[in-house]
């Protein structure tokens, strides 16, 4: 998820001279930074680099890949292991097995990290649609589960603004449907047809994105023009709200036990004033919000930082440090 107000919210050590160049042919496919694994008729793109355990896997937002990351994970592999990945259908990961539910996406992930011999339990990090990604992937595989943390996360009834003046709560107006099992098949259902009348690629970078490394602005650039991406995210989105429609149902409270949980929540959320609901209102749900994610844990904290949403671009150090508390707290079986 790339902003709070968007409707991408909804259902919302690596050096620069490891970065290989993009070709001037704007079509050109760059090189993959990390190992392509095959999960059966579909690939996914793992960058993993650093030493040390426990290993910290990261998910990203909506919109973001794993080379957005390279701030924070430059600085996590000087003292641990880390991976960031491309969901299927994202950057060079191919389009995955439908519906993108949190399980399906939590599957693929899973057997990736062990195709890789990647070892468990793992820290896990969750920035914006990535949070709920990452508080299913412990509820399911709590045994490779070592911490969590939480990057302004979304978080069930959440309001975000969804066009116009128009908010909705996340889960709120759900319709009651089964989920289906995860599946790493491939079918003739899932293939990806390219619309006909494909928008132009974006030409202009977001501000936000201009802390990265040259190269991995070209990158970004390249990644966000595929049309693959907007396919897996609609599912994304409306998928994510039958997990949002059961957890406003049944409060997950305590949910992940002692897991050491750090909840990074930035400080305002900066809601504009014409939206149908007051800004006041959105900010106290907001906070709200972030308030239950804590009480995912019984072993939790939870760290304001003055920074906007993308805290992996803007607040690099703060969320850095966050994952290093999780991941001393895994290694001394000590509170966070």
């Amino acid at each position: 998820m790339k902003r709070i107000t968007h409707h991408a919210l909804l259902i919302a050590g690596l050096t620069i001279g490891l970065f290989p160049t993009l070709s001037s042919c704007e079509n050109a496919t760059p090189h993959p930074l990390g190992k392509m694994v095959d999960l059966g008729g579909h690939q996914l793109h793992v960058l993993c680099s650093g030493t040390g355990s426990p290993t910290v896997i990261v998910e990203t937002g909506l919109g973001d890949f794993s080379f957005d990351w390279t701030l924070v994970q430059r600085e996590v592999a000087r003292y641990t292991r880390i991976c960031t990945y491309d969901r299927a259908g994202y950057a060079w990961s191919d389009p995955g097995p439908k519906p993108r539910t949190f399980a399906q996406i939590n599957l693929e992930l899973h057997d990736a990290l062990q195709k890789l011999g990647e070892k468990g339990p793992f820290v896990l990090v969750g920035h914006s649609y990535g949070g709920p990604v990452m508080i299913n992937f412990a509820s399911v595989y709590p045994q490779d589960s070592a911490g969590l943390v939480l990057v302004d996360s979304a978080s069930a009834g959440m309001r975000v603004a969804v066009g116009g003046k128009h908010t909705i709560r996340l889960g709120e107006n759900a319709q009651a449907r089964d989920i289906p099992a995860p599946r790493e098949e491939m079918i003739a259902s899932d293939k990806f047809t390219p619309p006909a009348n494909d928008p132009p690629a974006p030409t202009k970078l977001e501000p936000v994105y201009k802390s990265l490394p040259s190269e991995d602005q070209k990158l970004h650039l390249w990644a966000e023009s595929l049309p693959a991406i907007e396919d897996a995210e609609n599912s994304q989105r409306e998928w994510s709200e039958a997990y949002f429609s059961t957890w406003l149902a049944k409060s997950p409270d305590g949910s992940l036990g002692q897991l050491p949980l750090i909840v990074l929540t930035r400080a305002e959320g900066g809601y504009p004033q014409d939206l149908d609901v007051p800004a006041a209102q959105m900010e106290q749900e907001r906070r709200d919000g972030q308030a239950k994610l804590v009480k995912l844990s019984t072993n939790s904290t939870q760290v304001t930082v003055r920074t906007g949403h993308n805290m992996d671009l803007e607040a690099p150090a703060a969320v850095s440090y966050a994952i290093h508390r999780v991941v001393n707290a895994a290694r001394m079986h000590r509170p966070v």
